[in-house]
């Protein structure tokens, strides 16, 4: 009985590949991302207001999610803090401005969907971080 017998040079150049390949793809672009997956620049400005910006995606859960974990990693705010929208989404600049006490005369009940058109619309500093790591699966479309 004849056994197929692989030289050694063949099997260290599959190895190679194996081990190389998560880092080459990840490089180039390719991979699963699993952590946070929106990408915003959280600039705080004066009078307690935060302003994000998206430098990805600019759905509404990039612009949550920036300004929960702002508020929960650099502030320190508690869970239950709730976040505020008080200058809407600026199509031109991407921008969303937050604070943490209600913008004055602003409709401040919650609505039924996630935005950031509509100035007063809020959550808690949890449920907006959360938007960091719900979408596990990022390809980057």
């Amino acid at each position: 009985m004849n056994k197929l017998s692989l030289p050694r040079s063949f099997k260290a150049s599959c190895l190679a590949v194996i081990l190389a390949g998560p880092g080459f793809a990840q490089a180039i672009g390719i991979g699963i991302g699993l952590g946070l997956v929106n990408q915003t620049i959280v600039t705080p400005l004066d009078n307690g207001v935060i302003q994000v910006q998206a430098a990805g995606s600019s759905a509404p859960v990039a612009y949550w999610c920036g300004v929960g974990d702002y508020a929960m990693r650099t502030l320190r705010t508690k869970a239950t803090q709730r976040i505020y929208i008080s200058r809407a989404y600026e199509r031109g600049a991407r921008t969303v401005q937050f604070t943490l006490t209600p913008p004055p005369g602003a409709d401040t009940d919650p609505g039924y969907s996630i935005t950031v058109k509509r100035v007063g619309e809020n959550m808690t500093a949890a449920s907006a971080q959360r938007y960091c790591y719900e979408n596990p699966l990022d390809f980057g479309f």
